[in-house]
């Protein structure tokens, strides 16, 4: 099945909400925001991990301030040091010349130490409710990506299939032209024989088959049909496939290139522009799926 690595949801009740994002990414990239002093980090990852493979995901559990309000108290050691330093700064400053603005409580307090505060109890039964709905929580993103995933694969399919009609048509031509070639060759032919003198036989073989393998695209125009074969088969599966229709897209593309190069006819040249078309379109939509 194809999945979208483009994907939101979201779940709260009173007290606390999570919220969970995600696009494309190389591999899995998961961003916590937990509440601070929250010891379930490892948790949350090994779980979110078991259930996504590919993707930036950014995951956040707020708790409502009135749940997390902590308990401040003064730690009267680190409050002394905090002012001992306060008065060092300020004799320095002034046997300098210096003049400082006189330091807040609200600056003092805010020092590192200085105050300690606990998470207030209460708060605890509500981290572990919103935990126990993590799961449901990613049921219900890898739900949205799954259907983000369903509308890709219409789309990815519609692309393979105008590859297909285009790959049929430069077959037609390539059919078509073949009298052309061989009239071309004889020609070639020709020209070779009359300013053949010193050259053997062999030799002038050997050059007859290079032109003739170097305008030939059914090797190319083969391939281009096995990928497809290939890619079509990917959009039904069921484990994540990204990667691999990544790789094809590139193996697509050196086929065009090829085909490209070895038209040697303004419509075979149209029609491997529009397969490259097709092509770009199709890895554009494959960077999303997981």
């Amino acid at each position: 099945m194809v999945k979208s690595m483009t994907a939101f949801a979201t779940r709260s009740a009173p007290g606390w909400t999570w919220d969970i994002r995600g696009v494309n990414g190389r591999g899995l990239d998961l961003r916590l925001r937990l509440p601070e002093g929250m010891a379930a980090e490892q948790s949350v990852r090994k779980m979110v991990a078991s259930r996504i493979t590919r993707g930036n995901i950014s995951l956040t559990l707020r708790l409502t301030r009135e749940t997390v309000l902590p308990a401040l108290t003064v730690v009267p050691e680190a409050l002394s040091v905090a002012l001992v330093a306060l008065r060092q700064v300020q004799d320095a400053a002034e046997a300098a010349g210096v003049t400082l603005a006189p330091a807040s409580a609200a600056e003092v307090i805010a020092l590192r130490g200085v105050m300690d505060g606990t998470a207030s109890e209460a708060s605890e039964p509500l981290v572990q409710e919103a935990m126990d709905s993590l799961p449901a929580l990613l049921d219900a993103f890898i739900e949205m990506r799954a259907a983000e995933g369903r509308a890709l694969a219409e789309i990815l399919a519609a692309r393979l299939d105008e590859i297909a009609a285009l790959t049929a048509a430069a077959r037609t031509e390539a059919a078509a032209r073949a009298p052309r070639m061989a009239e071309t060759l004889r020609a070639n032919l020709a020209r070779v024989l009359e300013n053949a003198d010193g050259i053997g036989p062999d030799r002038i073989a050997q050059e007859l088959a290079l032109i003739a393998i170097k305008s030939d695209v059914q090797e190319e125009l083969d391939r281009l049909d096995a990928h497809i074969a290939a890619a079509r088969a990917l959009l039904k599966a069921t484990a994540p496939v990204g990667r691999k229709l990544d790789f094809l897209t590139q193996e697509f593309n050196r086929e065009a290139n090829t085909l490209c190069s070895k038209a040697q006819s303004e419509t075979l040249t149209r029609i491997g522009i529009e397969i490259k078309s097709a092509i770009d379109q199709m890895r554009e939509q494959v960077q999303n799926v997981e």
